[in-house]
C-alpha cells in the first residue's frame, strides 16, 4: 500500500489500493508525505530565518499545520455522514453548500482546491528536476576531477573539478526517462522499486544526520535572527494537508486516526527542526539550497557521492507519485471526450506533454532554493493555513461558532495569505535578480559550466 497517499486530494483512485491501511502504515504514509526535497532545504530555511527564529517559527508552523489538519477532518466528518470517504475538494465543494450566498458556485471550491492541488504536485515535479541534475552533476565533477586531495573549502568542492555541462541539460537527459516512468499504467508496478526508494531516502537522511552532527561547527557567528527581506523564503518547507483526508479514509480504524496525526507530525516537525538547525549548524552560511549539496564530495568520508545518487534514485520514483495526483485531475475529463481507441494515446500524450512542461520551468528557473520556496508559498499558504480555517467557518457558520473562533481561523488565514504574497514576492524577485546577474547564455555556457 506504498500509493494511496499520492492519490489524494482529487477523489481518483486506483482499484487496486482500495484494501484498508493499518494503524503503522497511515504512519509511514504520513511521514512520507511530509518528507522529501523539502526536508533537505530546511537548513537553509533556517539560515533565512536565524539560528533561533528559525526553529521557533518551525515549531510554531508545525502547531499551526496540525490544528488546520485537525479541522479539516472535523469538517470532513461533519460533512460525510450521507458521503463518506470525502477528498479535499469535495470537503470544499460540500462546505460552501452550507453558505446560502456561495451554494450557487460551490463546484468552484472544489476547482480552486485542485487548481492548487495541481500548482503543487507539478511544483514539486520541477524542483525533483532541478535537485536530480544539481545532484547528478555535482557527482560527475567530483567523479572527474584532476586532484585526489580530498581537503574541502566551505563550498563543498574539491581542489581542481573538470568543467562540467551546464545543469539544464542534466534536466533534458532525465526527461526521457520520466517520460517513460510516468508511463507507467498502474503504480502498483512501482511498488518494489517505491519500497527501495524509501529504503535508500531514509539510510541516505541517517547518514546526512550523522555527517552534520559530527562535523558541528561554532554557532558564535551565525544570526540569531536573519534579514527581514529573506524571511519570507522561509514559508518555503510545506506541510502537505491535501494527503490528510484520503489517509483517513483508507484507514482500518479512522477513529485512531487523530492519534496518527499527531504522532506523524510530531516526528515531522522534530526531523524538520533538528535537520534545519543542525545543517545551519554545520555548514553555517554556506549551506545550498540542498544540503546534499554540502556533503563531501570526495571519497575520504563514506563514499558520500554514492548516497547522494542514491537519493537521486528514490527522488526519481517519487516523480511518478507526485505527477500521479495532477495527471488524474487533467487527463480523465479529457479522455471522455474522445473515442475509445484514442484514449490510451490521448492519455499517453497529456502524460508527455505535462512532463516536457515541468522540465522547461525547471530549465527556466534552475535554482533549488528558491524553486523550493516559491512553491512551498504558494501550496502552504493556500491548502495548509488559508483554506482549512475558512473551510470550518463555512461548515459551522449555523451552528453558532465562538466569536474567538472565528477570529483565531481569521487569524491563522490572514498569516497564511501574508505569507503567500510575501514569499512568492520575494522568491519570483530573487529568481529575476539571479538572472539579471547571469553572464549572456550561449551554446558555449550550456555545454560546459
Amino acid at each position: 500500500h506504498c500509493f494511496c497517499l499520492v492519490c489524494g486530494g482529487t477523489g481518483h483512485e486506483y482499484s487496486s489500493y482500495q484494501a484498508k491501511n493499518t494503524f503503522f502504515q497511515t504512519l509511514i504514509h504520513l511521514l512520507k508525505g511530509n518528507i522529501g526535497t523539502g526536508l533537505l532545504g530546511l537548513p537553509l530555511a533556517v539560515k533565512n530565518a536565524g539560528l533561533v527564529l528559525g526553529p521557533i517559527s518551525l515549531l510554531v508552523m508545525g502547531v499551526i499545520a496540525v490544528h488546520c489538519m485537525r479541522l479539516l477532518v472535523k469538517c470532513s466528518h461533519h460533512l460525510s455522514e450521507n458521503c463518506p470517504s470525502l477528498s479535499y475538494g469535495d470537503a470544499v465543494q460540500y462546505g460552501l453548500e452550507n453558505v446560502s450566498g456561495l451554494r450557487r458556485h460551490s463546484q468552484w471550491g472544489k476547482r480552486v482546491v485542485e487548481v492548487f492541488l495541481i500548482i503543487t504536485q507539478l511544483g514539486f515535479c520541477c524542483v525533483y528536476f532541478v535537485f536530480l541534475s544539481e545532484n547528478v552533476k555535482q557527482v560527475v565533477e567530483a567523479a572527474n576531477a584532476t586532484t585526489i586531495n580530498c581537503e574541502q573549502n566551505f563550498t563543498n568542492q574539491t581542489n581542481v573539478l573538470v568543467p562540467s555541462f551546464d545543469k539544464r541539460l542534466y534536466m533534458l537527459c532525465f526527461m526521457p526517462f520520466i517520460i517513460l516512468l510516468v508511463f507507467t499504467p498502474d503504480l502498483k508496478y512501482l511498488a518494489p522499486l517505491s519500497l527501495i526508494a524509501n529504503l535508500v531516502m531514509s539510510a541516505s537522511l541517517v547518514l546526512i544526520y550523522y555527517y552534520s552532527l559530527t562535523h558541528i561547527k561554532s554557532p558564535i557567528d551565525l544570526p540569531y535572527v536573519g534579514y527581514a527581506k529573506d524571511y519570507p523564503l522561509f514559508f518555503g518547507p510545506p506541510f502537505f494537508l491535501s494527503k490528510v483526508l484520503p489517509l483517513e479514509n483508507k484507514m482500518q480504524h479512522p477513529r485512531r486516526f487523530t492519534l496518527v496525526l499527531y504522532m506523524g507530525m510530531a516526528i515531522v516537525t522534530f526531523l524538520y527542526i533538528s535537520l534545519g538547525t543542525i545543517g545551519y549548524l554545520c555548514f553555517g552560511e554556506n549551506i545550498g539550497g540542498s544540503i546534499t549539496l554540502n556533503l563531501p564530495n570526495c571519497c575520504c568520508w563514506l563514499e558520500t557521492d554514492h548516497f547522494s545518487l542514491l537519493y537521486c534514485f528514490g527522488i526519481f520514483i517519487t516523480f511518478a507519485l507526485q505527477f500521479y495526483v495532477p495527471a488524474e485531475i487533467l487527463i480523465p475529463p479529457v479522455v471522455a471526450r474522445v473515442a475509445e481507441r484514442w484514449e490510451r494515446p490521448v492519455a499517453l500524450l497529456m502524460k508527455t506533454g505535462l512532463v516536457i512542461v515541468t522540465c522547461t520551468l525547471a530549465v527556466l528557473i534552475p535554482e533549488l532554493d528558491l524553486v523550493i520556496s516559491l512553491v512551498g508559498s504558494v501550496s502552504s499558504s493556500f491548502l495548509a493555513l488559508i483554506f482549512p480555517p475558512l473551510l470550518q467557518i463555512a461548515v459551522f457558520h449555523n451552528e453558532g461558532l465562538p466569536p474567538a473562533v472565528i477570529l483565531k481561523n481569521l487569524l491563522i488565514s490572514l498569516v497564511g495569505f501574508v505569507g503567500f504574497l510575501a514569499g512568492t514576492y520575494i522568491a519570483i524577485e530573487q529568481i529575476i535578480a539571479r538572472n539579471a546577474h547571469k553572464p549572456g547564455d550561449s551554446v558555449s555556457d550550456y555545454l560546459v559550466q
